[in-house]
């Protein structure tokens, strides 16, 4: 085997071992001629394990980063599934560990026990749905009957999640149309033809799209879990007026059964449009996820809530919606999905009362250090009456796409480049929610 030289290694060898040498004829001589140092890179292996098991971690992780940084692929992989070992279980260091992991599977998308101790780390940093799709992933990929019991028993330990997590993302956010507005410049009505003013029209513009959550768990006892969590997302522009923002509050049980989640909320939210208070709603959300097979995870959702609109008591309302869909993995390195749903909105004024459905899906595939998601959604809702101004009952068919991109090869720490494309066409009988709308962001976000 070829045998490498590095004059780091003779530091790392004479921190380690420098106690123990016998004789100081011996020492004097790896002083002196330090580049006359041999490692093969088993010896490596063996020196950076010693230290670890010694728990001279500082030491372990040197020679392990210097494999992967001088190794072929197999070697300095192994290197990083060693080295994400120690960070989860020796130092309690799950994000590293799993970035790690990640950058494993970038190169070698079907090795299973990989994929399972990513989602091991997920679990541990909470991330339950994506160690969820890790867990898929892995048996897509194929397991052996006795790594069969591994994921039974990794879904099993969902309720070990880490008690605290923090998500975010952050990006530039071009869009055609940051009102959501018509481009027609005049609006039919029943009394004639109305002149739009400028706000009222397709606006331009580019903003800062921020979202992020904070999660709290807690064990209450055995397989029963207590969540709360923190959300806000929103757009930011210069000109104010258009600005959109919304803060969520949940809190609820949760209980694991199996491979089965159940997951009940009291919820409630803000959200502003422009400088001004837009709705407050509270209610209640359930969520049940089953595992249909060994690639493939039911979901159903379903929630009621009520929204106080701040601008106008007319659309106040009470909403009843339900969904149901299905995730599957279809090989290691690529999935979808499929997601049906309806809801039914009572308002205070019949005119803005509604019912709408709709059908969602999404596939994603994994090249190398970049992950690909492709979505494609249909939605129709219809209101109950006509308003009184307008000659139609309002009935929209909207159209949505989307593509984004994830670029681990140019991460940051835990945060990874983000680049995101989205088309949206509604075509509605009342012109002034007629609109198409293009929107783009670049940003960053975490991604392990």
């Amino acid at each position: 085997m070829k045998n490498w030289v590095f004059s780091a290694i003779w530091i790392l060898f004479a921190a380690w071992h420098g106690h123990a040498l016998a004789q100081e004829s011996e020492s004097s001589e790896m002083a002196s001629s330090p580049d006359s140092i041999s490692l093969s890179p088993a010896q490596l292996f063996e020196f950076a394990d010693k230290a670890r098991s010694g728990g001279n971690y500082d030491t372990a992780e040197s020679a392990y980063r210097a494999l992967i940084q001088n190794s072929p692929m197999e070697l300095r992989n192994e290197a990083r599934f060693r080295l994400a070992l120690m960070f989860a279980d020796d130092l309690d260091r799950p994000q590293t560990a799993a970035i790690l992991l990640r950058e494993i599977l970038d190169e070698q998308p079907d090795v299973a026990r990989v994929r399972l101790e990513l989602a091991r780390m997920q679990i541990k940093l909470g991330n339950l749905r994506e160690a969820e799709r890790q867990l898929r992933a892995a048996q897509a990929a194929g397991l052996p009957p006795e790594v069969e019991r591994a994921v039974r028993f990794f879904t099993s330990s969902m309720s070990a999640a880490k008690p605290f997590g923090v998500d975010f993302e952050v990006a530039l956010a071009p869009d055609s149309n940051i009102n959501r507005a018509t481009r027609s410049d005049s609006l039919e009505t029943v009394i004639g033809d109305f002149t739009l003013s400028d706000d009222a029209q397709e606006t331009s513009g580019v903003g800062l799209a921020l979202q992020g959550q904070a999660r709290y768990r807690e064990t209450l006892a055995g397989s029963t879990n207590l969540n709360l969590s923190a959300s806000a997302r929103g757009r930011l522009y210069r000109e104010s007026q258009f600005d959109d923002y919304i803060v969520s509050l949940q809190a609820g049980p949760e209980f694991l059964s199996g491979s089965d989640r159940i997951r009940m909320n009291a919820t409630a939210s803000w959200r502003w449009f422009g400088t001004r208070p837009f709705t407050f709603s509270y209610g209640a959300t359930a969520d049940f996820r089953h595992i249909l097979a060994k690639r493939a995870q039911l979901r159903m959702d379903g929630a009621i809530v009520h929204s106080d609109d701040r601008l106008n008591d007319l659309r106040s309302s009470d909403r009843i919606s339900l969904s149901a869909g299905v995730d599957r993995a279809f090989t290691a390195q690529s999935g979808g999905g499929i997601r049906v749903s309806g809801a039914r909105a009572i308002a205070n004024d019949p005119g803005f009362s509604s019912v709408d459905a709709g059908i969602d899906m999404y596939a994603f595939r994994e090249l190398g250090p970049v992950t690909l998601v492709a979505s494609a959604g249909y939605n129709r809702l219809e209101f109950d009456e006509r308003l009184l101004l307008f000659p139609r009952r309002r009935i929209d068919d909207r159209v949505e796409l989307s593509l984004s991109g994830t670029f681990r090869n140019l991460r940051i720490g835990p945060l990874a480049p983000v680049v995101r494309i989205r088309f949206e066409d509604n075509q509605s009988t009342v012109g002034i929610n007629d609109f198409q709308r293009v929107a783009t962001e670049f940003g960053f976000g975490i991604a392990l």
